[in-house]
């Protein structure tokens, strides 16, 4: 079995970084918070300090960052896979970022003899962990049918999506729909419950309609249990990203702007420590004049 590196080991990084451990394969890890590695270590990981000695140390390098200048650090930095002279040269990336950074990241290092593929995961920590992530995977088809095993043992699907960086336009995409439907379903809710309808009502609604789906159960449960799990939510900065875009393609996207604009008045009102679902609850609880 190949000696995996796996760089970042937040909470989506170690949960696929352990299901890697779990199929068998050896791994070596680095984060900038150690503490963070340190279930893998239990598991057998070996810690090196910085990518360029995880390069060394394996025949491929994944990574979940949490930003652009992340990965760019991690491709490109002091320390970083550019630096390597030994081991991998194979890199693949699954952070939520934008295509631009791993288009740019991967220019330079092609340069070095490096093979990039980039990816994203459809999922939260608790998908990672039990590895039922949606896998979407862009760049070289040889990346793509080499490496089944490794993407097998994070996900429950795993899809070719094209070219370079359209991974991360995959990932981009799927985050505006989630935010438009958190929205839109929390909106007719709360409408509903002015009107008389309780919560309950609206999910056995949904439950029996065409609407029905695992997204929007999902969302009902949340909804009709005001459980919110406190954590910090990605969806606004990939959907950020997506809007990026779509400006720079001169594509509108009103919908998917006024959701964001929905995310951005959590923000100013301090309602958005939560998953998405609670922060769509709260930003209507506020607009709608709820006491709490």
């Amino acid at each position: 079995m190949k000696t995996i590196g796996f760089i970042g080991t937040g909470g989506m990084g170690v949960g696929m970084a352990a299901n890697l451990i779990k199929a068998g394969y050896s791994l070596v890890v680095t984060d900038l918070r150690r503490e963070q590695a340190q279930p893998l270590e239990v598991l057998g990981a070996i810690f090196k300090n910085s990518p360029k000695e995880v390069a060394e140390s394996c025949e491929i390098v994944l990574s979940m960052l949490p930003h652009n200048d992340a990965v760019t650090a991690v491709a490109l930095g002091k320390g970083g896979l550019i630096e390597a002279t030994s081991g991998a040269k194979t890199w693949i990336d699954f952070s939520s970022i934008d295509k631009d950074t791993i288009v740019k990241a991967t220019a330079e290092l092609t340069k070095k003899g490096w093979h990039i593929a980039d990816a994203s995961a459809g999922g939260v920590e608790e998908v990672a962990a039990a590895g039922q992530l949606a896998l979407w995977i862009s760049g070289p088809q040889s990346l793509f049918d080499e490496h089944q095993p490794i993407y097998k043992a994070m996900g429950k699907s795993v899809l070719q999506v094209g070219e370079l960086g359209n991974a991360k336009m995959v990932k981009n995409a799927m985050a505006m729909l989630a935010a438009v439907q958190h929205m839109s379903i929390v909106e007719i809710g709360s409408w509903l419950k002015k009107g008389g309808l309780t919560d309950a009502t609206f999910q056995t609604v949904l439950e029996n309609s065409q609407q029905d789906s695992v997204a929007t159960r999902r969302i009902m449960d949340v909804v009709v249990s005001r459980k919110f799990k406190p954590r910090k939510s990605w969806m606004p900065k990939d959907v950020s990203f997506g809007l990026d875009m779509a400006r720079e393609m001169e594509v509108p996207m009103p919908f998917v702007s006024l959701a964001y604009q929905m995310f951005s008045i959590a923000q100013a009102t301090g309602q958005d420590g939560y998953e998405a679902t609670g922060i769509a609850c709260n930003v209507y609880d506020v607009i709608c004049g709820v006491k709490k």
